[in-house]
């Protein structure tokens, strides 16, 4: 496993990745401090996250049918999986494994994740359904933006207020690009 990891360049892949982070961890330059959401229920909050939009990133280039599967370890960490599928539907699976950890106990909705240590990247959790169905992870850079969703797809009616409220944070909606997820 480990061999393969480092024979299909997975492994520079994802050191650029949490490099990447970590040198974009400050605020965005002139832009007011990103707001949390008030508080997240961690059990609530871990199982399965389908990508329902995202502001392209490299290290994520190619992936299609994207998701997160985030579970609580016994060292109160949580393990972060990430899934996607390369270029098509039926491509290639593609996994990381890696680790997150709350930086604002107790309100835990600012955590760093990390896929390569020593190196940690912002997650920060900047919209949430009370359902716990949709959620929205922002980085305090601006450079990257999530919306998520517990199922493969999410309806106009609740995406598009979404999409509205991005500016008041720093983020352009326009740069969003939908994420293809099967049935989609």
């Amino acid at each position: 496993m480990v061999s393969g990891f480092f024979e299909k360049g997975w492994f520079l892949l994802f050191c650029g990745f949490t490099l990447f982070l970590w040198g974009c961890s400050g605020a965005g330059k002139g832009l007011p401090p990103l707001e949390t959401v008030e508080r997240v229920n961690l059990p609530r909050y871990i199982g399965t996250w389908y990508e329902i939009a995202a502001y392209p990133a490299r290290f994520q280039k190619g992936c299609v049918a994207t998701e997160a599967e985030y579970s609580l370890r016994s060292d109160g960490l949580i393990q972060v999986v990430n899934r996607c599928r390369k270029e098509r539907l039926d491509g290639p699976l593609q996994s990381v494994t890696g680790k997150a950890r709350v930086i604002n106990p107790p309100a835990n909705s600012r955590l760093e994740v990390s896929f390569f240590w020593p190196f940690w990247g912002d997650y920060w959790i900047i919209a949430l359904d009370p359902d716990y169905q949709w959620a929205v992870v922002g980085h305090p850079s601006r450079k990257y933006l999530w919306i998520l969703s517990r199922s493969r797809s999410l309806d106009d009616g609740i995406y598009r207020p979404l999409l509205e409220q991005l500016p008041a944070q720093g983020y352009d909606p326009a740069r969003l690009r939908r994420t293809l997820q099967p049935g989609g």
